[in-house]
């Protein structure tokens, strides 16, 4: 005689098991058209799940998270159904949820072609309008492989026969298909009515580069129709703002095959770039962080020492000398800067010590995960390292947040989330040392103020972290920065200092980065401001221009002198007409447009308008960049528009 217990507390008596789609029915026929899925003692299950003794039961429907997730799981699957509805020599293999959407990998003879997106969208759209019913059925393992491979589904084969023996298959059908999932799923395919394919991409079997290539065709599931024409609109708007394409037109970078995962700089870009690096070493020099370079080239022992080698091999590049000496190019600034600090005896009067870095790293990614500036194999970090006693965890850890909090409103983020990554499976360390590094952090979280969600089993391989996550002008959000507490590094590299009682101690290590990878912070920035960066990071401040050549020799006095003055100025003398030229220069998003025609010359003015297009009037050069200084010096809080 199970009772049910309700989110409000209410409580429902049966006489006999009762499913959930039979408790929302009872609560009212509109819950029961609405519901998706259930939470039965937190456990995320379907409707037709039965619940035979006294239970904890909250609905599931659209309007929850749990719901899109189980609209887009649900989703997946109808496009595998689709696909095998139109190619039946298609073999399936996964289908998960990812962030906004879904993927399903097949193995097929020839490539997908965007025809046969379009088709096989226009099938799930038939499939869903059927409304299919959708079952659940458990089967022992060892059957389950049998079943698959008497279909011809290898791969699926290959999935349930790694399964432990033990564990219960389950199996969803939806009209004559049949497919491995772990569940839940909608209770029919009339639940799915807005979601749309956004394209085809090649995914190795199991991740793995020695296996066959996969076909992977991604979509997108949303609860209604508006939200996915809302999502379709913000895809639409971050293609426009894509990084690869400002950097192309504003000519700031580019990437060959030569050089896979690295980026060859352009004049402007590395502008930009250098701007970043000066900006972020005014604030650490401000801060108390004494700027160092460790090699990039290390004996690999040394990252033995450090667990890298164990942990993080895979992803390291190795290289061996002529003298058969094994050397690894550093993946991490860390174990250079312990090395930094144990050089001489440290006492516990100099705790904290602050080291910093523009650390180049390279790290092995796989071709198919490079993308442009945000995913690549060779980056820049700016990279923190602070020693401190233990005592000192908290006190530190609140300077460093409130720095990168500061720091990103300075870039103009002000919506930033903080997540809370703890242990993962794969670490060096004590259980011991976790709880103590984990419980440091969270009391220096708590001290902060901070607000956090938690990031299970995300920490790094040494120390849990706090991880920086900024939400951009389109609603996406972007993880940067990271603060770390690690117990572990140090002591496996024999750092320590002494302490009051002439001891040898081993200090913890403080990893910090705000930006993360320059390069990925450059093309957060990029798409962020859609190319129109704030004019102090601009590659030019302003371009001056003449109206016809009797007005060079003036064009050349002026921008000479702003130039003597440090600012970044160019000149457009050509024979075009001065509306072509502004129009060239706000493409190009440089922040003012200075002109100098017959009455400007004559009376020493300049008319300064915005690459927005507003017209600023006209003013004395001086005056200009007295503005235009101030604008620079306050990092955009100050504009010369006023």
């Amino acid at each position: 005689m199970p009772v049910v217990t309700l989110p409000d507390g209410s409580q429902r008596r049966f006489d006999s098991p009762v499913t959930v789609d039979e408790v929302a029915g009872g609560i009212g026929p509109g819950l029961r058209k609405a519901a998706l899925a259930a939470r039965v003692n937190g456990k995320l299950v379907d409707t037709s799940y039965v619940i035979a003794e006294d239970a904890n039961l909250a609905i599931v429907t659209d309007k929850d998270a749990d719901g899109l997730e189980v609209i887009r799981h649900s989703t997946a699957h109808l496009l595998a159904q689709a696909v095998k509805a139109l190619f039946p020599a298609a073999q399936v293999t996964i289908g998960p949820v990812i962030e906004d959407g879904f993927y399903y990998d097949f193995a097929y003879q020839r490539p997908f072609t965007p025809e046969d997106l379009a088709a096989i969208e226009a099938k799930m759209t038939e499939l869903a309008k059927a409304d299919e019913k959708v079952t659940r059925r458990v089967m022992p393992r060892d059957a389950a492989v049998k079943f698959f491979r008497d279909m011809g589904e290898v791969y699926k084969a290959e999935i349930i026969a790694s399964i432990p023996d033990k564990d219960e298959i389950s199996l969803y059908g939806q009209g004559n298909w049949v497919d491995l999932c772990r569940g839940p799923h909608v209770p029919s395919t009339g639940k799915l009515k807005a979601f749309k394919l956004t394209k085809l991409a090649g995914a190795y079997w199991r991740g793995d580069s020695r296996n066959e290539m996969l076909q992977r065709i991604y979509g997108t599931a949303w609860a209604d129709k508006k939200q996915l024409d809302a999502y379709l609109l913000r895809l639409e708007e971050a293609e426009k703002r894509d990084h690869r394409r400002i950097g192309k037109e504003l000519d700031l970078f580019h990437l060959q095959e030569e050089a896979p995962g690295a980026v060859f700089w352009h004049p402007k870009g590395w502008t930009i770039f250098q701007t970043l690096i000066a900006y972020m070493r005014e604030r650490q020099n401000a801060a108390g962080y004494e700027e160092v370079s460790a090699p990039e080239l290390m004996d690999v022992s040394l990252w033995q020492q450090s667990g890298h080698l164990e942990k993080f091999g895979e992803n390291m590049f190795l290289t061996r000398t002529p003298d058969e000496r094994l050397y690894a190019i550093k993946p991490m600034n860390c174990p250079g800067h312990v090395q930094i600090f144990k050089h001489g005896l440290r006492s516990y009067r100099e705790l904290p010590v602050r080291l910093s870095e523009f650390g180049k790293v390279h790290r092995y990614e796989p071709s198919g995960a490079l993308h442009g500036l945000m995913r690549v194999r060779a980056f820049t970090m700016d990279d923190g390292h602070v020693f401190v006693t233990e005592e000192q965890i908290t006190a530190e850890s609140v300077a460093i947040t409130k720095l990168i909090l500061d720091i990103y409103r300075d870039f103009g983020f002000e919506d930033v989330t903080i997540k809370f990554a703890d242990r993962p499976p794969k670490r060096v360390g004590s259980d011991e040392i976790w709880d103590r590094a984990e419980a440091a952090l969270k009391s220096a979280a708590a001290a902060a103020g901070i607000q956090y969600t938690l990031n299970k089993g995300e920490g790094a391989f040494y120390g849990p972290k706090l991880e920086f996550v900024l939400r951009d002008a389109i609603g996406r959000d972007w993880q940067c920065g990271t603060l770390q507490v690690d117990l572990n590094m140090p002591e496996r590299l024999g750092a320590y200092y002494i302490d009051a009682h002439s001891t040898k101690r081993t200090p913890v290590m403080l990893h910090r980065a705000i930006f993360g990878s320059l390069e990925r912070f450059f093309a957060i920035l990029l798409e962020h401001h859609a190319g129109k960066l704030p004019a102090w990071l601009s590659p030019t401040h302003a371009v001056v221009m003449s109206i016809t050549d009797r007005h060079d020799e003036y064009v050349l006095r002026v921008a000479e002198s702003l130039k003597n003055q440090g600012f970044r100025v160019e000149t457009d003398l050509r024979n075009e007409k001065v509306g072509f030229k502004i129009r060239e220069h706000t493409l190009k998003r440089v922040p003012y447009l200075l002109v100098a025609g017959d009455k400007e010359v004559a009376a020493n003015l300049l008319s300064v308008r915005t690459r927005s297009g507003k017209d600023l009037g006209t003013m004395v050069p001086e005056t200009f960049a007295e503005r235009l200084r101030i604008e620079l010096n306050s990092r955009g809080r100050v504009s010369v528009e006023g």
